[in-house]
């Protein structure tokens, strides 16, 4: 009886909230635009630093291949995990107050990174710092899409994707150049005073709380199967080519499976997969953004380790190298979505996932003795290939529903993210358990390092081309658009 939203209407509409009428001042608006800003940077910065950093970590720790890539795969499996339960958390008991919590768990995370003594202390606190991460994921976009009216909502998405954008390009050369000089531990102090800033304004500035979904039944079963789906997932493909691995994996599909069928089904689902089946546009450029991770993310990942392992670049120079694919990301993108305001997505995405296909299958051919030039070039093609592809193909998800669903939409997109991250990473790992095995990255197998490389970028190549299937399947975009009822 106390249910916000009628219980003969719940399962006809089951995700979308009522969303009342807040009143916030001009001040306000500025003030959540400068947080979503610090948060847009924090976790990318981290993400894309660390990276670079990892070559030291493991000599510092003495890691194996496998355990190395789960230092960066910890924290994106926990965003992954709890992205969906946090966000809709959110929006049962305040996204403000979800949003407060991710920043201070993130930021007491980070400075305990620079306490850790062992690589076990390490991946636990990476999985901590995650699960803050998936607190500011899971509430950043809602809170601005809630604040900023339509007319004005578009330059501050726009703004806060850029920080996204800036976060991810100044990762690994700042990070690069904080290694060589006063060691990995300071990539994580840098978050701290970040963390502390952000935890202020929203404190003592930001007024008001968005809640508009109170007294709804928060999915937990919903929340424990996707969660163990994704566990099993990412376990199996770490474990492979043992017979567990294979069949935790199994596990893990078979569980996502029941998760969408479950969804379908609860009248107030964790993540609504209605969107999926009413706008066909809607679910083919999610897909296609899932698919475009799962490609490309791992990619700075290995050539951080190529630079630093086969090459002998430190971390600083290796880090000014890499940032040679957001810098130019960040100079396309911008001006793709402005084309894709005038031409369809459909096809200006499926030319930036054809480009960056292209690059993928030329990094096939790395190896030792592989110019610097042929490596940046590269690089700068698939930078041009996924800022032609990401814009357009964001705008397209927006575009394809109504207003009302913009929160939902945007939560669904970055799950998608995550999920196509955390994947990339699996294949990478996958690849290393495989080849390599559990034993420390040397000169003595740097052979079958680069092999691994190899047998990588062919699969990113296949799974690239398997995503132009799913970006020029969308369909045009006139009268595809998600509406009430």
């Amino acid at each position: 009886m106390n249910s916000p939203v009628p219980r003969d209407t719940a399962p006809q509409d089951p995700a979308i909230c009522r969303t009342p009428a807040i009143p916030v001042t001009a001040t306000e608006k500025r003030i959540v635009l400068l947080i979503a800003i610090l948060a847009g940077f924090l976790t990318p910065f981290d993400g894309s630093a660390v990276n670079i950093a990892l070559p030291t970590i493991g000599a510092a720790f003495h890691m194996d291949a496998i355990s190395l890539s789960w230092v960066a795969t910890a924290y994106l499996l926990a965003s992954a995990l709890f992205l969906v339960p946090f966000g809709k958390l959110a929006d049962i008991y305040g996204r403000k107050k979800i949003f407060l919590w991710g920043i201070c768990v993130f930021g007491a995370a980070s400075f305990i990174m620079t306490l850790v003594a062992t690589e076990q202390q390490m991946i636990t606190v990476r999985v901590i710092q995650g699960i803050g991460a998936a607190m500011i994921f899971g509430t950043a976009i809602a809170i601005l899409t809630a604040v900023f009216p339509p007319g004005e909502r578009g330059r501050a998405l726009g703004i806060y994707i850029t920080s996204v954008y800036l976060g991810l390009s100044l990762g690994p050369f700042f990070g690069g150049i904080l290694t060589d000089l006063f060691g990995w531990r300071s990539i994580f102090y840098i978050n701290v005073p970040i963390a502390i800033a952000a935890a202020i304004l929203i404190v003592c500035k930001l007024r008001g709380e968005w809640a508009e979904c109170v007294g709804e039944k928060f999915d937990l079963t919903g929340s424990l199967i996707y969660s163990a789906g994704l566990v099993a997932l990412m376990v199996g493909f770490s474990v492979l080519p043992d017979v567990s691995g294979g069949v935790l994996v199994v596990t893990g599909i078979a569980l996502i499976g029941a998760f969408v069928w479950f969804e379908q089904r609860q009248p107030f689902p964790v993540l609504n997969m209605q969107l999926f089946f009413k706008s066909r546009i809607f679910a083919f450029s999610n897909i296609a953004a899932l698919i475009n991770y799962s490609a490309t993310y791992a990619v700075s990942f290995l050539l951080s380790l190529d630079l630093q392992y086969t090459k002998g670049f430190s971390a600083e120079y290796a880090g000014f190298i890499l940032i040679a694919a957001p810098f130019f990301q960040m100079i396309v993108s911008p001006f793709a979505g402005k084309l894709s305001d005038r031409h369809d997505s459909q096809v200006l995405s499926s030319i930036g996932m054809g480009l960056t296909a292209f690059g993928l299958f030329l990094f096939v051919f790395l190896n030792e003795t592989t110019p610097l030039w042929y490596i940046i070039v590269v690089l700068i093609i698939l930078g041009i290939g996924f800022g032609i592809f990401s814009s357009p193909n964001i705008n397209a998800i927006m575009s394809a529903v109504d207003k009302r669903y913009y929160g939902v939409a945007s939560g669904i997109n970055s799950t998608m993210r995550l999920l196509g991250q955390m994947l990339s990473m699996g294949i990478a790992m996958m690849i290393f358990a495989i080849v390599i095995g559990q034993v420390e990255i040397t000169p003595a197998n740097y052979p079958q390092f680069t092999e691994s490389l190899h047998w990588a970028f062919i699969l990113f190549t296949v799974t690239c081309l398997a995503g132009i299937f799913f970006s020029l399947a969308r369909g045009k975009k006139e009268g595809q658009k998600v509406v009430e009822g």
